[in-house]
């Protein structure tokens, strides 16, 4: 999966917890937390969602890179690029 690809899968993430959300202006290094106003809880269905939508397996520690549109990006296409990677070598 690309970077694009992988931001695709964030913006559906965040509308299945925020579904007015509106990505339109949105800094890649914003906090989706602070702009969504998602409390722990919603943050927390949106790393599942997140999981769920990409395939990605997301834990605690994936956490602090999870709170940008970039660093969730970021972090699946470095998933993927590293299951990539594996299988072929």
């Amino acid at each position: 999966m690309n970077h694009d690809e992988a931001r695709t899968f964030v913006r559906q993430a965040v509308q299945r917890v925020v579904p007015d959300a509106d990505f339109t202006g949105l800094a890649p290094g914003a906090s989706l937390r602070d702009t969504f106003e998602m409390d722990s809880l919603d943050f927390l269905e949106f790393v599942e969602a997140l999981a769920e939508l990409s395939g990605t397996e997301l834990t605690e520690d994936d956490y602090p890179v999870l709170v940008t549109w970039d660093g969730c990006a970021d972090r699946l296409a470095a998933d993927a690029g590293a299951s990539t990677h594996g299988r072929s070598g």
